[in-house]
């Protein structure tokens, strides 16, 4: 079985200890989009790990690992990260890479800094990884692939047509010094014994997998709000972060996906700029940020604040929608106990009506919130094992979540550990 785990929203839903849970059962898993610009965030036995480029499988002994062809794949951030996991016990993860995955080259970061710098107070809040240049260089067909590296004659060649037209960028827009083609073949080049172990043509491996009745987990980054053609455009990522992208990024079919897993949180929260109609400030923004997590809302790439707001129900059933979600996995519902009454967004206001239906840029910015309060539980809940035993009305809240967004709830999380999940059977 082919199962996906995506988000649907803005990003940091909780979809690491969602993968981390259904990796206990995958043989395989694999990123299949974005790079080292989120963070997954996981607590298990090894401690505490934010996961940038790294599958979240890689806790689990028997589960092989696939950096697949649709990340921007940064081979320093991959080492440092295969480090950071064997110094604290994980010493042997499987790890294989696509022979057809693309490099993120060191102008990719400094132009990212650049144009940011350039566009000032219009910037898209990046967390200048070098995302955006890598997806136009990918696109425009001056990408490196990482097969590159064992043609060193081919390497060279793209790597000067590359630094020629990124010169006369440098020159004439960003006024900044120059590329020197040859330095970078020869850090680049450097990259081939550090990887060469890992490479392999993942989809043979995978086709095969497949005849096999092998357990793939498709592991997705952000969420369907950050996808550059149907979300916040242009405050999106550059990578498509929905599960219809899981096959390209993989190199499966897609008719082999049976199970998407689209994971939303029980309030909203989001780094980087764009619309955000549910969005709250001030002190009632930083209590929720402050219980949020195991250690507050705050980016595990970047570590900034993230900003906060209500439950969305209209970005959410987008997402669930965009998404194909076949279940939904609703995390950090024990982080609400503290409130008297859980304000939800079910609706968008935009010039007077009101509306359910999630709008184009332009009218998202005009949106204003439709809020419904319900009552809160006044109770921790961390610890309790099974879905029945939560409060009364931490149960109702669910209930009316699903009913809103019309998809159905199958699994909620009460805490951050791969312990604190809870199964449901949905009304819907």
């Amino acid at each position: 079985m082919v199962k996906a785990i995506v988000g649907a929203c803005w990003g940091d839903e909780g979809k690491g200890k969602i993968t981390d849970l259904l990796a206990e059962d995958a043989d395989i898993v694999i990123r299949f989009q974005g790079g080292s610009n989120a963070g997954h965030t996981i607590i298990n036995d090894y401690g505490k790990f934010a996961l940038h480029q790294m599958p979240s499988g890689v806790f689990n002994p028997h589960t092989v690992n696939i950096i697949g062809t649709g990340v921007a794949f940064n081979v320093p951030y991959f080492m440092k990260e295969l480090t950071y996991l064997k110094e604290h016990g994980l010493t042997d993860p499987k790890i294989l890479i696509s022979d057809r995955v693309q490099l993120m080259m060191p102008y990719h970061i400094a132009f990212d800094t650049y144009e940011e710098e350039r566009l000032s107070d219009k910037k898209f809040g990046s967390t200048k990884s070098g995302i955006a240049p890598f997806y136009a260089d990918k696109y425009a067909k001056r990408g490196i692939q990482i097969c590159d590296l064992f043609y060193e004659d081919v390497l060279k060649e793209r790597i000067q047509a590359a630094c020629d037209y990124k010169n006369v960028l440098l020159a004439n827009l960003y006024h900044e010094p120059l590329l020197d083609a040859k330095a970078i073949y020869e850090e680049v080049l450097s990259y081939r014994d550090l990887v060469a172990p890992y490479v392999v043509n993942t989809v043979e491996y995978l086709h095969q997998a497949l005849k096999e009745g092998k357990t793939i987990l498709l592991e997705g980054q952000l969420g369907a709000l950050k996808d550059p053609d149907h979300g916040i455009y242009p405050m999106t990522t550059s990578s498509s972060t929905l599960a219809g992208f899981a096959a390209v990024g993989a190199g499966i079919p897609p008719h082999a996906i049976e199970k998407v897993y689209t994971v939303a949180k029980a309030y909203s929260s989001a780094v980087g700029s764009g619309a955000f109609v549910s969005e709250i400030f001030g002190d009632e923004a930083q209590q929720l940020r402050l219980r949020g997590g195991d250690a507050g809302e705050f980016g595990a790439t970047t570590g900034r604040p993230r900003r906060m707001g209500w439950f969305d129900c209209v970005a959410t059933r987008y997402g669930c929608m965009l998404q194909g979600a076949t279940d939904v996995a609703f995390t950090a519902i024990d982080v609400l106990g503290y409130l008297d009454e859980i304000p939800v967004c079910v609706g968008y206001e935009i010039d007077g009506k009101m509306t359910k239906e999630f709008p184009v840029t332009p009218l998202l910015e005009k949106a204003k919130p439709v809020l419904e309060k319900l009552p809160g539980w006044k109770e921790d809940i961390r610890g309790i094992k099974e879905y029945e035993d939560l409060p009364e009305n931490a149960k109702r809240y669910v209930d009316f979540i699903e009913q809103q967004i019309g998809y159905p709830i199958t699994i909620v999380s009460n805490g951050p550990k791969r312990s604190e999940i809870l199964r449901r059977t949905p009304k819907i």
